[in-house]
């Protein structure tokens, strides 16, 4: 029985899936605009910060007003409609509430919000990728420990990735490699939110309609995101980061199976069994065709010369050896596709991807000189990006996690390109996602 017929049959017995919501946002607003033609689920209540902006950006996404004006959660449960206020706790706590989407994109109080939704014995599905970064693995333990599911988010590339490496050792294939697609210059490392729009390829015009954010926008193309995605993907699958970070290989959709090899095999992998980004720029600075900028996939190889054969039989576009195949999705559509992820957790009992170890690391790295008493500004901001780094590397120097940069004061002057270290900054350490973080160093 597909989701669908499931979600069908929820819907006329009038049990449907009753979902919180945390965050009104860009990603927020996107399953919104999906939700309302998604039968079977129900989003009862949304907490934002800014009750007014994210009525706002749900009508602009469609929903009449009526639906979203039940003046508390109770009402809304009795109407079919939505609640929306800034009160996060009874939103948490209510009854009827199965699973909390936590799609703010602060790390930290999505952590928060994930501890108090695990307490409540409610399922998570986090549409903070950044919050997997810093302690996914811990979450995953506490949430074990509660008896419900946390989820990484579908529509999110690691989720989507998980979904293609599942498939490949599902279906008895060797892989070789997983990842994304980016856009990527080495100077773009430096961008901020007053210069991302100069080069991410949005114009003005574009960016105020989708109403952007353009710091979140530039933690993309700062490369922070790739690493934060990356670590997601290494510690949901066991695939391992590169011992220097990403190094982002040109390539088409077509080139990933040469491209994906180990070096010694004439590929741009340092070994076999990693992640990686696939660049949509070409060496001369232009987009490449049929690139692979907003998708996910996976390399795998032939071991047996049959598998390779029936690559040849049926047409499949390999490599020039004729060992490695990709299979790829070509698009994420971010919270549009979340209702998969809704269908799995309610439905089905199982995750969309979760951080099962912790392999991979995203430390924080300076993008200007940094001097004592400045406050970082964290993901996407003018201070720091982040960096993919193997745990077993970035855990014994100290490296301090992107995701903890948020309102850390500098104690150490610290030079541009320099990777930062706990004694650099001052933290308040009493933070759940510190804590969190603690637990998953003794895991190396």
């Amino acid at each position: 029985m597909g989701m669908i017929d499931q979600l069908k049959a929820r819907e006329e017995q009038k049990q449907p899936i009753r979902i919180g919501m945390i965050g009104g946002g860009k990603f927020g607003t996107m399953f919104m605009a999906q939700a309302q033609r998604i039968p079977g689920v129900h989003v009862l209540g949304v907490v934002d910060l800014d009750v007014e902006q994210a009525r706002s950006n749900f009508m602009y996404a469609g929903w009449p007003k009526e639906k979203l004006n039940a003046p508390n959660l109770d009402i809304a449960l009795k109407t079919e409609a939505t609640n929306i206020s800034a009160n996060v706790h009874d939103l948490i706590n209510h009854p009827a509430i199965e699973i909390i989407i936590e799609c703010t994109g602060n790390p930290i109080v999505a952590i928060e919000h994930a501890l108090l939704s695990f307490a409540a014995g409610k399922h998570v599905i986090s549409g903070a990728v950044e919050a997997d970064a810093i302690c996914g693995a811990a979450l995953v333990s506490r949430a074990k420990e509660a008896g419900v599911i946390y989820s990484q988010a579908y529509g999110d590339q690691p989720a989507m990735t998980y979904e293609l490496v599942d498939w490949a050792r599902s279906s008895g294939w060797h892989v070789v490699a997983a990842g994304r697609g980016h856009k990527w210059k080495p100077e773009y490392r430096f961008s901020t939110p007053d210069t991302v729009y100069e080069s991410w390829g949005t114009t003005a015009e574009q960016a105020k309609r989708g109403r952007q954010n353009p710091k979140m926008y530039n933690s993309f193309h700062d490369g922070t995101k790739p690493a934060i995605e990356c670590a997601a993907i290494c510690n949901a699958t066991g695939l391992d980061a590169p011992s220097g970070g990403l190094t982002y290989p040109s390539g088409s959709v077509d080139d990933i199976p040469n491209l994906m090899r180990g070096r010694d095999a004439g590929g741009a992998l340092e070994c076999e069994g990693q992640v990686e980004v696939i660049n949509s720029i070409g060496p001369d600075g232009k987009e490449l065709y049929h690139n692979i900028r907003t998708g996910v996939w996976v390399a795998v190889k032939a071991l047996t010369d049959y598998q390779k054969n029936c690559f040849e039989e049926y047409f499949v576009h390999t490599d020039d050896s004729g060992l490695y195949f990709c299979k790829f999705n070509m698009y994420h559509l971010i919270g549009l596709e979340l209702g998969i992820s809704v269908a799995n957790v309610g439905l089905r009992g199982e995750s969309t991807g979760v951080s099962r170890e912790f392999r991979a690391d995203v430390v924080a790295v300076a993008k200007k000189n940094l001097k004592v008493g400045e406050v970082l500004d964290g993901e996407g901001g003018y201070c720091v990006a982040g960096q993919l780094r193997p745990s077993n590397i970035s855990v014994p120097i100290k490296a301090l996690p992107l995701g903890l940069t948020g309102e850390a004061r500098m104690i150490k002057d610290v030079s541009k390109d320099t990777i930062l270290t706990y004694a650099d900054v001052e933290i308040d350490e009493k933070l759940p996602a510190f804590k969190l973080r603690k637990e998953c160093d003794t895991m190396i």
